[in-house]
């Protein structure tokens, strides 16, 4: 089926959900690990903090990971439903 046929049907996006909330837990841990992996692995949460979250850095955190979570599994559920 076509995404728009897709996208009108509830189910759609329950399956987007069940793909995309698992999806964008993997991505943040990957993402925080990745940016501050020495700070995290030595509790010092106060530097990640400031590395991650600090001075409105938490919007583009989290909206980079929430957008690319939502097309990831938009298309997955779409290539899957038939």
């Amino acid at each position: 089926m076509s995404l728009i046929k897709n996208i009108q049907k509830g189910s759609f996006w329950i399956n987007v959900l069940k793909v995309g909330v698992p999806f964008l837990v993997i991505v943040a841990l990957f993402s925080l690990l990745v940016n501050s992996g020495g700070a995290l692995f030595s509790a010092d949460f106060e530097t990640v903090h400031t590395i991650n979250f600090s001075e409105g850095k938490w919007k583009r955190f989290w909206l980079t990971k929430v957008t690319v979570s939502i097309f990831y599994a938009i298309y997955v559920v779409n290539k899957r439903t038939k």
